[in-house]
């Protein structure tokens, strides 16, 4: 079973095989998020962690290019007031309490590089595998503004120091096996024929588990964590507020052009 959506520009797509549901996201600007795919995203991993036929999810995106440029530089371009800031930004907060909420362990396949957002994403993840041409970095600061709607999932996954050097230098890449040393990747593979092997692999292991027991290993693995419903829209205003300050807007217009 297939369900896709199409939003102009970028789609969302879902497909459902013997107890495997695939999510793949495409934007052609280096599959960034504008908000319209973030929402279609978070509804779609909560919808395949109710979906009974569903035992494991496994995340990807489009292309051969990035695997995510985090937020759309279109919309920041537009936001003209806080409260659009935090509409915003309240995308990423959404999709990773989706992601983090899910009862179904979530599979993320990483073939490029990812950026601020997309950084997110992989470390909301519950298991992340990842070529060893794929790059991280946190370019937030670069813009004017910060990491701090996805900060508190990075710095779960890979500690405040290295969360903290990832937000700081924000415009260097970071390797695959930097990222794979500090856990934010859990695997590498040589070439995305390899990766995508692998993937499969895990999933078709993962949808033969006890769906019970994965559950409650999530519950584990995200202990400690339920206030994020009041911490990540808070982080969001903060967003918000700093998106529209003249620093930032004028960081944004020319990294726009």
């Amino acid at each position: 079973m297939t369900q896709q959506t199409t939003h102009e520009p970028g789609s969302v797509a879902t497909q459902i095989d013997n107890g495997i549901g695939t999510v793949a996201f495409g934007h052609p600007k280096g599959n960034s998020l504008p908000g319209a795919l973030l929402a279609e995203l978070a509804a779609r991993i909560t919808a395949l962690g109710s979906d009974s036929k569903v035992n494991v999810v496994v995340l990807r995106s489009e292309g051969t290019g990035a695997f995510c440029a985090g937020a759309s530089f279109a919309e920041l371009s537009a936001i003209s007031d806080a409260e659009g800031g935090t509409r915003f930004f309240m995308g990423f907060a959404n999709l990773i309490n989706a992601m983090r909420e899910c009862p179904k362990l979530i599979v993320t396949r990483v073939h490029g590089k990812a950026v601020g957002g997309g950084v997110g994403i992989v470390a909301a993840s519950d298991y992340a595998l990842a070529t060893t041409a794929a790059q991280v970095k946190l370019s937030e600061l670069a813009i004017g503004i910060g990491p701090f709607v996805v900060g508190p999932v990075i710095e779960r996954k890979i500690g405040l120091g290295h969360y903290a050097a990832l937000g700081i230098d924000a415009a260097n890449w970071r390797s695959a096996d930097w990222a794979h040393q500090r856990g934010l990747f859990a695997e590498l593979c040589d070439s995305v024929a390899d990766l995508d092997g692998r993937v499969a692999a895990l999933a078709r292991q993962l949808a033969a588990s006890n769906p019970a027991a994965m559950a409650e290993l999530k519950k584990v693995f995200w202990q400690g964590c339920d206030h994020w419903r009041e911490l990540l829209p808070a982080r969001a205003r903060l967003s918000g507020a700093l998106v529209v300050s003249e620093p930032a807007r004028r960081a944004i217009a020319r990294l726009s052009q």
